[in-house]
């Protein structure tokens, strides 16, 4: 915890570390003088386990790389001891995969352990886990990837909240005690929670990769090792520590049992030896006399000079030189042991299965398959929401959420300026623009910054990057399915209908080039959404207005068609000069700038301006 500062440095040693101490005192590893030279110490600890395997470990020293990732204590102690009765064991089946002190799950790809486990180098994704309290609109995290931490997960979800990734999300909070870890996150009513979790495992580290690189010191030089060869190495290791205990161990005995080859001499005459030290004059003449009079030397000699007088009785003698039988079995089983390979394994792998039993505990870290891992796709992140889109006469183009127009507001136009089309869609849409050089541009629209009411708005050729002189003509926005038609009007009065399915692309194309005919330039475009049938309007070059349904223009199966006149007209009405969409068709029909005459048969209507309308301009009629 936060609390415990630097401070206590005092500690108590855990049962745990009679495994990682046991064999100091008998001299198991190499002693050197510590920093001050006033010390000595060891080297290595002789770990009664591959204890390298066990405690993550990052890095050596100064700028030399290395990430190891923990294993449970018990599979690598089960897996160790069965490797060194079966060099050819599968590590997999006996440890399939690390485990992390902070639990959470871990995306298990075999093929990726198995290139980790033989090289040493490779990685894994690592998950937090959660649950969701629905009656509180809450999510709860309660375990996280070793490789985080609850502030970087918050810190991740605060940054992606400002970018607009996570709008569902009211608040997150640190609510972490000395019942557990736990970050809980306040989401809003309606939540999709299960993509919210996907959102949470892409854009933040409650999902992250742990890459290994198990770069290990061996002899004092870097090597880069898989499982099976560091298990190897530590093998060796460990057999040189159990053989120097045991020499360690043999040695002792062989000087006690020395010891008691004296007491075995002095029982031949226990009263010879007691008067030879009562009549010795000086204290310094009693070992010589000892030696010279039994034949011991000198630290045998010692021995018997330093025996209590209560114990110079035949019992305590007879009892000693008892021990002398068991020290020599002793003595030459730790012999045997150590020249004996075979045993000495076999005693590393009792003392590794002794400690599994002993210390070991079920893995922390679950592991599930990739097949269990659901896949967010790119669409998944964006974050939907629906908004309004403005094209202006003079290509400005502007996005709006709908939460930004609630109450009043005023929409900021260039001076002069106006609004050509206004469309309502959501944030996953796809924006088809139309162009006069017979060009159609896409763009999403969640590639495009939210707009405020106070801000006149991109320009389309700088957004779109248009080529010099094109103009947009059309906006049309696709949810998804490129459904509903085209409507083209050309100038030598012919018009066309194309399916817009022809601008819908799978590789995500910003640019059609030959969207529509360019055999004569283009006055107007409109989309015609599916089962419906709008009017539509052109005034020629005389003053003369048409007005005609959609169902009345000729659909055609590719979308350069040129189409089929619509207008006819003497050798003086050549042309179509203006193209009236359904709404601006509407505004025109309730003024009396015109007249109506019907043509015979041709189920149209040609209204003709009035001179006074002739004399207005088209935005002035409008």
């Amino acid at each position: 915890m936060q609390y415990a500062a630097a401070r206590y440095t005092e500690v108590r040693l855990d049962l745990t570390a009679n495994l990682l101490f046991s064999g100091l005192e008998k001299d198991a590893v190499d002693f050197v003088d510590n920093y001050s030279g006033t010390m000595k110490e060891p080297t290595l600890l002789p770990a009664a386990l591959p204890t390298i395997l066990v405690n993550a470990n990052q890095g050596i020293a100064v700028g030399m790389a290395s990430n190891i990732c923990s294993f449970n204590l018990r599979e690598v102690c089960l897996t160790t001891a069965a490797y060194i009765h079966n060099r050819q064991h599968n590590l997999l089946e006996t440890m399939p995969a690390p485990d992390f002190s902070t639990a959470g799950e871990l995306v298990y790809v075999d093929k990726q352990m198995k290139k980790i486990y033989e090289t040493g180098r490779g990685s894994f994704k690592l998950r937090g886990k959660y649950r969701i309290n629905k009656k509180e609109n809450l999510l709860e995290i309660y375990e996280i990837p070793y490789n985080t931490t609850v502030e970087a997960i918050i810190d991740d979800i605060a940054a992606q909240s400002k970018r607009g990734k996570f709008r569902e999300i009211l608040d997150v909070r640190d609510e972490t005690d000395l019942n557990g870890l736990r970050i809980t996150i306040n989401y809003k009513k309606n939540t999709d929670v299960k993509m919210l979790v996907l959102k949470l495992f892409d854009l933040t580290s409650l999902e992250s990769s742990f890459s290994c690189n198990f770069n290990i010191l061996v002899d004092g030089k870097p090597k880069t090792m898989g499982v099976a060869e560091i298990l190897d190495h530590w093998l060796r290791w460990r057999q040189d520590c159990v053989r120097r205990e045991a020499n360690f161990e043999r040695q002792q005995k062989e000087d006690k049992l020395h010891l008691l080859k004296a007491l075995e001499l002095i029982l031949l005459d226990i009263d010879k030896a007691i008067a030879l030290i009562r009549l010795t004059k000086t204290e310094s003449e009693v070992v010589p006399n000892l030696m010279s009079s039994f034949g011991i030397d000198q630290a045998q000699a010692e021995y018997v000079a330093e025996i209590k007088l209560r114990h110079l009785n035949r019992e305590y003698i007879l009892r000693r030189i008892d021990e002398i039988a068991l020290l020599e079995n002793e003595i030459y089983d730790l012999k045997s042991l150590v020249a004996s390979t075979q045993r000495i394994n076999s005693k590393i792998s009792s003392q590794l299965k002794e400690i599994a039993k002993s210390y070991g505990r079920e893995r922390l870290t679950s592991l599930i398959e990739p097949e269990e891992v659901p896949v967010l796709d790119e669409e998944d992140l964006i974050d939907d929401y629906n908004i309004r889109l403005y094209l202006t006469e003079e290509g400005y183009f502007k996005k709006l959420a709908l939460t930004s127009l609630r109450g009043n507001f005023e929409l900021k136009l260039k001076e002069g300026d106006s609004i050509v089309q206004e469309i309502e869609t959501t944030n996953k849409a796809e924006i088809v623009f139309v162009t006069d050089k017979a060009q159609v541009y896409k763009i999403y629209a969640y590639e495009i910054e939210d707009h405020k009411p106070s801000f006149i708005g991109d320009y389309t050729p700088n957004l779109l990057e248009l080529d010099d002189g094109e103009e947009i003509v059309l906006m049309y926005a696709s949810d998804g399915k490129f459904t509903g038609e085209m409507l083209y009007v050309f100038q030598d009065r012919r018009a066309v209908r194309v399916e817009v399915n022809h601008y819908e692309t799978k590789n995500r194309r910003k640019k059609i080039v030959s969207a529509y005919s360019d055999h004569s330039p283009l006055v107007g475009a409109a989309y015609i959404a599916p089962g419906v049938d709008p009017d539509f309007g052109v005034i020629n070059n005389q003053g003369k207005l048409l007005i005609f349904s959609a169902s009345q223009v000729v659909q055609k199966a590719t979308r350069t068609a040129q189409g089929k006149l619509i207008m006819s007209g003497s050798k003086h009405d050549k042309t179509i000069e203006t193209f009236l969409r359904a709404e601006q068709l509407a505004k025109i029909e309730d003024q009396e700038y015109y007249r109506v005459k019907k043509l015979p048969g041709a189920g149209r209507y040609i209204k003709e301006l009035s001179a006074e309308a002739k004399q207005l301009s088209l935005e002035n009629l409008l």
